[in-house]
């Protein structure tokens, strides 16, 4: 559980910089330049990553149980994953309307991960891994919320091709995702009851 712990410091601590701390980056980038606080970034968030991959994969083996979720929940959530992709995708297909109108898909798509993954599993590792993202990404939102009111910011507008490409890409990532990826990397079937 150590190693999740500090993994979950680490990633959310960094990326949780420009939310506590959006002058002192600021600083740092002016500083530094943007390349090189970039490389320090992606280091320290891979550092985190990785250990919160293996931290939550030893967890798992001496698991606490707190809570039995019903069978129904991890079908809600494969189907909460479905909007969560497509709101990930809108977060990089150019000209869609989901963008324009949520600003910051990604972080929502973050929160419905996070909040549909804490519905289906009860353990205390899940409860600090989706717990701690779901908290970080209501923080985000906020703060980002008030970076564009402050800075005026207006999306493009979106067509539809950008809101089909959005869907049609989003939708085929969940698929491939959820029948073959998610068994393979963390072990868990989606599907399978």
């Amino acid at each position: 559980m150590t190693l999740l712990i500090a993994g979950l410091i680490v990633f959310l601590g960094v990326h949780s910089v420009r939310i506590f701390a959006d002058g002192w980056r600021s600083t740092q980038i002016a500083s530094m330049g943007p390349g090189p606080y970039k490389g320090l970034y992606s280091l320290a968030s891979a550092l985190g990553l990785a250990l919160i991959v293996v931290g939550y994969g030893q967890a798992r083996t001496a698991s606490i149980l707190l809570w039995d979720p019903p069978l129904w929940t991890r079908h809600l959530s494969a189907l909460l994953m479905l909007f969560a992709f497509v709101l990930l995708v809108a977060a990089y297909v150019p000209r869609n309307h989901i963008k324009a109108a949520v600003r910051h898909p990604m972080v929502i798509g973050v929160k419905i991960w996070a909040a549909g993954h804490l519905l289906a599993n009860g353990h205390l590792e899940d409860l600090l891994l989706f717990g701690g993202f779901l908290a970080w990404a209501v923080f985000d939102f906020r703060a980002a919320r008030q970076r564009d009111r402050r800075d005026g910011r207006i999306d493009a507008r979106g067509t539809l091709a950008g809101d089909v490409a959005t869907i049609l890409i989003g939708a085929a990532l969940w698929a491939v995702f959820a029948r073959y990826l998610h068994a393979w990397l963390i072990g868990v079937q989606p599907f399978v009851t």
